[in-house]
């Protein structure tokens, strides 16, 4: 998410407009954070001026960072919406910032309900909700769950641009020298930040029906746990498919990412519920053969046997489909890839913003 507002603020500063990023001092209290860490040794991106103000769990930082944000009197505030635990800051801080009467207040909705239900979530959200002018959502299903909240704020569904700042694509061969993969693997990706509605147990159960069927193939699972790390080692040792398997369950930074989307040759998204994914994006911008679960936006956004395959959230099923990639070859897939992702610019988004409301 934070590179999504790195790259979105760039667009935004390339098309002629003074644009900051106000971020968190304190995002998550350390016993409600499920990673490891919270921070990046990452360098901060050139060129992007970023104030680190907001304390998530602080009443009245709320207040003060809404106040000086008021002052600043900014035409438009660009406010991203993933979880209601960031409902009472963000909503209180928009409440602040309203109150200078030119503002204009839009919201960038990755989920209203979220995938993981608390208490408090709707109460939260709709404290959010109420000082924000219109909205934007990068998928149906976010758009379906807002009108449940609100039917009369404007709304534009966008569709989730390319992530093009994580360098340029580079070959298999190299990818994999640098990971230490070898090249005559068939290598299946799992990637992202590893939680419960993602499916990863989904995939692990399919490998089995892989091992006899397509010689010489490895399941690559690059990404943090977010929840205990045990329920998946266990079930890798009851399936007994340790051998088929390369986990890379670390933190992976920004200057990681194109080794792995470049050393795969097929990227799967098991997926028991979804809005829409970050991981689509990226797999476009890489050309990389995607199969996703019939579930969520996720298969609006990957057009079946073209860019991609789509299957149900069933073991068996996701390896048959893993099963027919292999069978129709990458480069089946790669013409349909390279035209589609001319969809997703970040221009559109920028202009949606500015524009559309």
């Amino acid at each position: 998410m934070a590179t999504f507002n790195h790259r979105l603020a760039k667009e935004f500063i390339a098309l002629g407009h003074h644009c900051t990023i106000w971020s968190f001092s304190l995002q998550y209290p350390s016993f409600l954070f499920p990673g490891k860490s919270q921070y990046t040794d990452e360098p901060a991106p050139e060129g992007i001026p970023i104030k680190t103000l907001i304390n998530s769990i602080n009443p009245l930082n709320w207040v003060q960072v809404g106040k000086k944000l008021k002052k600043e009197n900014p035409d438009i505030v660009v406010v991203r919406y993933w979880l209601p635990f960031m409902g009472p800051a963000l909503g209180t801080i928009l409440r602040q910032v309203r109150k200078n009467k030119h503002t204009k207040i839009i919201c960038i909705a990755d989920n209203i309900i979220p995938h993981e239900k608390r208490p408090g979530d709707k109460a939260f959200t709709k404290y959010f909700i109420q000082p924000v002018d219109g909205f934007i959502t990068m998928s149906e299903n976010v758009l379906f769950d807002l009108r449940k909240f609100d039917t009369q704020k404007p709304v534009q569904l966008v569709q989730h641009p390319l992530y093009d700042n994580f360098g340029e694509p580079i070959s298999k061969a190299e990818a994999r020298q640098h990971l230490g993969i070898p090249t005559s693997e068939k290598i299946v990706l799992f990637f992202g930040f590893i939680r419960k509605y993602k499916g990863l147990d989904l995939l692990l159960k399919a490998t089995p029906f892989l091992k006899s069927t397509i010689p010489h193939i490895k399941i690559l699972i690059a990404g943090e746990f977010y929840e205990d790390e045990r329920n998946y080692t266990e079930l890798i040792r009851e399936l007994g498919i340790e051998d088929m398997l390369y986990l890379r369950t670390n933190f992976i930074s920004d200057s990681e990412v194109k080794y792995y989307l470049c050393a795969a040759d097929l990227l799967v998204q098991p997926y028991k519920n979804a809005t829409q994914s970050g991981v689509t994006p990226l797999a476009y911008y890489f050309e990389k053969p995607m199969v996703v679960t019939n579930v969520g936006g996720l298969p609006d956004l990957v057009p079946h046997e073209k860019c991609g395959l789509v299957t149900e959230p069933e073991p068996h099923a996701i390896a048959n489909s893993i099963k027919r990639f292999f069978e129709l070859g990458e480069d089946h897939f790669i013409p349909n890839l390279r035209s589609e992702k001319e969809k997703y610019s970040w221009a559109n988004l920028v202009n949606a913003i500015v524009k559309g409301f």
